[in-house]
């Protein structure tokens, strides 16, 4: 508990001893009432002065004037009648357990959040004559060599330029296990190094690291709105009014009615009584705090299980997601690609290998980079010009003179060079140089782990169509597409295509039903955009593709998919639960309020009661483990 629930606690405990004390206290008249006020005033004061406030500033209907009206009318009427204040006090006293219970929940939620906030990096070690300086990680600049010494945190992304360890990553992505990493491995901020010292050439700089973004991710995530949070908010703007007006009728018309029409007595004192009960339990406390509440608890506990939405909107259209369309490299597949033959050579296959290298030495391509791994030496940008890559098709550049074009069958077509299938199952890439073909080279990729687990996973949690994109050859996506079980494949498509299937998709499928697309490239982020849910990868995946998602997934893992589904699924099955148990019970109360029967006790249940048992239930969807 922080200061002000530990506070509120104290106030409730010594208002309740106060109330209970009093009904020992044999006195009447005024001093009965100036020894009553005193609890009321301890457990109530707060609300009082925010209605004041709330008159004040013109906006006068919510829960605190609610309930000052019906305490202070109450506390009139017993006043009045010489009757009983502890109806008054318990209305305040139930009140603030209800908004106690309310503030430990978010407070709870909001661990659950800071938890990930935690990663942020305090400083970043940099060596300067021979010993450590502790600078702020702001002022590091890209190229920069850090040092991060065992227990630290890795301040900024890079690649480590020396040493060994273990690094535990479950800060951002959940995993438990310790990752093993080594010189020349990427490093992403955020992760705690366990045993050995690292040296890291930092990539980038602070405000555009892994853990820069996704603490702004959190940070930004309540600001976008559910439909069903707008909805309860402009709901609360129209029936609170209502519900005064009607509770002011209620005290009033009823008497005139019975004094001018059936000459009965007015019962003024039993109609006000009405009406102040009326008042309370007509108090939306329980719709305007477990809503949000729920929302908030729901993204806490994701953000918990390595799954980040950036906002309660994107919650709830996810949980009516049917249709999930993936991209395959590095979304389904490690992005990993490996040479594993060179096919039609006619010239030496490390000489084929270093002109295609070189040619690809300006892309950032998974393809590009296998190619360099594979070629295994330095590259001399020196000997290369001309380059020019042309997107779904390749590169041609000018090598050591000669003219070198290394892609698909596309650019064989595109520059009526005649080329050779390859029976082998994997990405080919031709090569032509000074215009005759000089062979091909076959690289393939692998599929991740959990990758056909996380297909079927899907399909179990109420998903029913798996449509893959890829910009790959045919053959090699069937035959990903046939042993992951997804039902659609559509290849060689460039990005724009992406984007145009993406569409067709969306216009084909049901109003209510929602289309998310997975995928972690630059490439990917117009058609993540484009979809109903974008779905990011966020530990490898490009900026661009982060920026353009509404929920990230922190280790890569697509397993984690079906369990963001399942986790938005629970978050708005807990919403809808709260809504009509809310208003079921006042509806009911508000009836029995109305005809008499319903006593002011029976109004604290209808509110602070209900509220309570919401924002208990709200809580629920902290806890996600076991989806």
């Amino acid at each position: 508990m922080n200061k002000k629930q530990k506070k509120m606690l104290i106030r409730i405990l010594l208002a309740a001893c106060l109330m209970i004390a009093m009904n020992f206290i044999p006195v009447t008249g005024m001093l009965r009432f100036a020894l009553y006020l005193v609890p009321y005033l301890i457990i109530g004061y707060d609300i009082l002065i925010k209605a004041w406030k709330g008159i004040k500033n013109r906006q006068v209907f919510d829960e605190s004037f609610l309930m000052a009206v019906a305490t202070i009318g109450a506390m009139a009427l017993a006043v009045y009648e010489d009757g009983d204040y502890t109806e008054a006090i318990a209305v305040m006293l139930f009140y603030q357990i209800g908004e106690w219970f309310q503030s430990y929940a978010v407070g709870k939620s909001r661990r659950n959040i800071s938890e990930l906030m935690d990663i942020r990096p305090d400083y970043a070690n940099v060596e300067q004559d021979g010993s450590l300086v502790q600078v702020d990680p702001d002022e590091v600049e890209i190229g920069s060599v850090i040092v991060v010494q065992p227990g630290e945190k890795v301040p900024i992304d890079g690649v480590v330029a020396e040493g060994s360890s273990s690094l535990n990553t479950s800060a951002l992505t959940g995993e438990s296990v310790p990752r093993n990493i080594g010189a020349g491995e990427e490093v992403i901020s955020g992760c705690i190094n366990m045993t050995g010292v690292l040296k890291i050439r930092t990539t980038k700089e602070f405000g555009e690291s892994t853990v820069s973004r996704i603490l702004d991710l959190v940070e930004n995530a309540s600001s976008r709105k559910s439909k069903s949070e707008n909805f309860i908010s402009k709901f609360a703007r129209v029936y609170t009014p209502l519900v005064c007006c009607s509770a002011l009728a209620l005290a009033f018309l009823p008497p005139l009615v019975r004094m001018s029409m059936l000459g009965l007595p007015a019962d003024f004192g039993d109609w006000i009584y009405r009406a102040l009960t009326f008042l309370v339990i007509s108090c939306p406390c329980a719709l305007v705090v477990s809503i949000p509440l729920s929302f908030f608890a729901g993204i806490g506990g994701a953000g918990n299980a390595g799954v980040l939405v950036k906002g309660s909107n994107y919650l709830e259209t996810m949980s009516q997601t049917r249709c999930v369309v993936f991209d395959k490299t590095g979304t389904l597949t490690e992005g990993v690609f490996e040479v594993n033959a060179v096919h039609h050579n006619e010239m030496e296959q490390e000489k084929l290998l270093e002109y295609a290298a070189l040619a690809e030495s300006a892309s950032s391509h998974p393809i590009s980079k296998s190619l360099q791994q594979a070629y295994g030496k330095p590259i001399d940008r020196t000997r290369v010009s001309d380059i020019q890559e042309i997107s779904g098709n390749g590169v041609t550049a000018r090598v050591d003179g000669h003219m070198v074009a290394a892609g698909n069958g596309k650019l064989m077509k595109r520059l009526q060079v005649e080329y050779k299938d390859c029976h082998h199952t994997g990405t080919i890439v031709h090569m032509v140089i000074d215009g005759v073909y000089a062979g091909h080279i076959v690289i393939s990729d692998r599929i991740k782990s959990h990758a056909k687990e996380a297909v079927a996973a899907l399909k179990s949690a109420g998903v029913n169509r798996t449509v893959m994109l890829t910009g790959d050859t045919d053959a090699v996506a069937r035959q990903v597409a046939a042993e992951l079980g997804i039902d659609e494949v559509y290849s060689e498509l460039l990005p724009e295509g992406k984007v145009q299937k993406v569409e067709e998709l969306l216009e084909k499928k049901n109003e209510k039903e929602k289309l998310a697309f997975v995928g972690d490239g630059i490439n990917d982020a117009p058609v993540l955009s484009r979809a109903d849910i974008g779905i990011a990868m966020g530990a490898m995946g490009s900026d661009a593709a982060i920026e353009a998602a509404d929920v990230v997934l922190m280790d890569d893992d697509p397993l984690k998919i079906a369990k963001a589904v399942r986790i938005s699924r629970k978050c708005l099955r807990i919403v809808y639960e709260n809504i009509w148990f809310a208003i079921g019970i006042k509806a009911i109360c508000l009836l029995l309020g109305a005809l008499g029967i319903a006593n002011m006790w029976l109004a604290v249940f209808a509110d602070v009661g209900v509220m309570i048992l919401a924002v208990l239930n709200a809580i629920r969807a902290l806890f996600v483990k076991k989806l």
